[in-house]
């Protein structure tokens, strides 16, 4: 026996230390710097978030074959450990990795899903983002039977890595949810995951949690009420949104070429009150979403934390106001943040006509806050 060779490292092992390490350091981007959280709330979600994206990670390059595909759950409505990356409470995002050299057969049943689609995203590099969209199959491109069902396959698809489902539903308590499956055409290989295989998963891994803590948490805007002690305006405002816009060909990480944005921030005291109305485009889908500084929301039957155009109740001019306070207020469309003080807000609208025009936001006491649409 050679107890020398017995007693190197493994490449495995060595894999295993670096991601220790990497978790190690992860908290710096939420503790430390220009980005550092203000809360003890905040301070708790980063950890949570950690683990979170760990999870998703392992989930996404350690434990799937692409031989033997599965979707796995990566953010639904009930599951406070898929609560990340820009959730929100009406949908059911699923994952897969595949091998671009392979057919698939996808089915399912489309269920209560008011809007659903399969997108193959690149990897430039092992636990890198994708930036390409490769494909995708939206639910308009689908023959159904009488009961719902649909079936349809895809691939090869070079440059493929990965497929992300997305399930819309009006009401996410009551909906019937699409339940994927998949299967690959070809015979699968014989399984391995060796050391050399288990350390390119865990380095992936790796990759992955620091891509995703280079951009979380994000940043909260200054009150255009706050007293200023610099010569410079900051121009990044809380309780307000940015320019919406649309997703191109070009992406960054699992986005939806389908989409518009629009991100802002509140900052709110606790008898504090935002008045949001804009006006929906045409468009398959919108929601609303309050999230922490960490692109995450709460769980749809923890408190309405989100809204989406089935739910909101217009005013008769065809505009929507939604009222947004730490708890939620008498209005048909308020929203609570949870006690939270501050955080991020986004709006996304699915297969507009025209992107939107930006949100108009007040600031107003919570007792002169609307009660009802108008």
């Amino acid at each position: 026996m050679n107890d020398a060779a017995e007693d190197e490292p493994t490449e495995a092992k060595a894999a295993f230390r670096e991601l220790l390490d990497t978790l190690r350091d992860l908290d710096c981007a939420f503790l430390e710097g220009d980005r550092a959280v203000t809360d003890d709330r905040h301070v708790a979600d980063g950890y949570r978030q950690i683990l979170t994206t760990l999870g998703v990670a392992l989930d996404t390059y350690l434990f799937p074959d692409p031989g033997r595909p599965q979707f796995v759950d990566v953010n639904t409505p009930f599951r406070r450990d898929r609560r990340w990356g820009g959730d929100n409470t009406d949908a059911y995002y699923a994952l897969c990795p595949v091998d671009p050299t392979r057919r698939y057969r996808v089915r399912g049943n489309r269920g209560d899903s008011v809007y659903f689609s399969v997108t193959a995203y690149n990897e430039p590099a092992p636990g890198t983002w994708s930036d390409q969209v490769v494909a995708i199959v939206r639910d308009t491109d689908l023959d159904y039977d009488d009961d719902g069902g649909f079936t349809f396959d895809l691939g090869p698809l070079p440059d493929a890595a990965v497929l992300l489902t997305r399930d819309y539903q009006a009401d996410p308590l009551t909906g019937r949810r699409i339940d994927w499956q998949i299967e690959a055409y070809d015979e699968p290989e014989p399984i391995r995951h060796g050391s050399t295989e288990t350390a390119a998963a865990l380095r992936a891994s790796s990759a992955w949690l620091r891509t995703m803590f280079a951009i979380i948490p994000l940043t909260v805007g200054v009150r255009s009420d706050a007293e200023h002690t610099i010569g410079h305006e900051i121009t990044q405002l809380a309780n307000d949104f940015g320019d919406p816009y649309q997703v191109g060909d070009a992406n960054f990480g699992w986005s939806a070429r389908d989409a518009s944005y629009a991100f802002g921030s509140f900052v709110l005291d606790d008898d504090e009150a935002l008045v949001i109305t804009h006006r929906p485009p045409a468009c398959r889908f919108w929601n609303f979403v309050v999230w922490n500084q960490f692109m995450a929301t709460h769980n749809a039957d923890d408190d309405r934390c989100s809204i989406n155009g089935t739910q909101a109740v217009p005013n008769a001019d065809g505009t929507i106001t939604l009222v947004v306070a730490r708890r939620r207020l008498g209005h048909p469309n308020a929203i609570s943040t949870v006690d939270y003080p501050r955080g991020n807000l986004a709006f996304r609208w699915f297969l507009v006509d025209d992107v939107p025009t930006k949100p108009d936001v007040r600031l107003v006491k919570a007792a002169e806050a609307p009660t009802a649409v108008r």
